[in-house]
């Protein structure tokens, strides 16, 4: 089973918006339009069992709103995992992470540039503990990011003091443990039992990092991702598939990882 644990998507009457706004601000083009039926037919084309979708609250207020399309996502098309999203300055912040926990979601997704916040404030460690006690995940954008100034504000050395501070918490870092700060990742958190993602990476890094990533890493602490709709499918899983793994360790990164984090597909035996 393939199973992407990092794509995104948007309600239908929102997606041109918002496509279009993100592509200018990132000078990026998209792969896919942001509908929820694109990302489908995607996911089919390419034997994708299940997807991940990783909303962001850029205003303290979105949370209901993020919650009522999750719970709609979720209930009409169960291919798909959603977790929700929290604004740190929200001010019913730990409450929401309980709501989070009694509607069975599995985590929250976090974004420090679109929220500004730098990953390890202190502010912030009531939440990871929270999100800790009701055993949930974090997902976080992980590194610098397209659309912003490249500020050090969840970069690899930050993200390790969180895990070292933290040992328990669930965090699982995209984009490799940091976009385009990779050779920061390899110092401070490949070999670590750190949840690494893997999008937006195979075509922007160098193979060599690539191999020196995943063979010094706890294979069964790598989740394949897309990010899409920035990131290829289709590239994506040939690029894997011609680093020639072992067929147990890709199997585990492309699907068996993901798998044991989140629980079977709803209606699976």
């Amino acid at each position: 089973m393939i199973i992407d644990f990092h794509a995104h998507a948007f309600e239908d009457a929102l997606a041109d918006k918002a496509i279009s706004r993100l592509e200018e601000a990132g000078g990026i083009t998209a792969f896919l339009d942001g509908r929820i039926g694109s990302l489908r037919t995607l996911m089919q084309q390419n034997g994708i069992r299940r997807s991940v979708l990783c909303p962001i609250a850029t205003k303290p207020k979105q949370f209901d709103g993020i919650r009522r399309w999750a719970r709609l996502v979720r209930d009409t098309h169960p291919e798909f995992e959603l977790l929700l999203s929290i604004h740190p300055d929200d001010p019913d912040a730990l409450a929401h992470i309980d709501d989070v926990a009694e509607e069975g979601f599995k985590g929250v997704k976090f974004h420090p540039y679109y929220q500004q916040f730098t990953i390890d404030e202190r502010r912030l460690y009531p939440l990871y503990e929270r999100l800790t006690e009701r055993e949930l995940m974090g997902v976080f954008h992980c590194g610098f990011d397209i659309a912003f100034p490249r500020e050090r504000i969840v970069d690899p050395q930050r993200i390790r003091r969180v895990a070292d501070d933290l040992p328990n918490f669930r965090l699982i870092a995209t984009h490799f443990g940091g976009w385009e700060d990779w050779q920061e990742s390899l110092r401070h958190l490949i070999g670590r039992p750190i949840y690494i993602e893997t999008s937006m990476t195979l075509s922007y890094a160098s193979p060599e990092t690539i191999r020196e990533m995943v063979a010094n890493h706890p294979t069964d602490h790598l989740l394949f991702g897309t990010d899409s709709p920035w990131g290829d499918a289709e590239d994506e899983l040939a690029r894997w598939r011609a680093m020639d793994l072992p067929p147990t360790v890709l199997e585990q990164i492309l699907g068996g990882n993901a798998e044991r984090l989140l629980g079977p597909a709803p209606g699976a035996v």
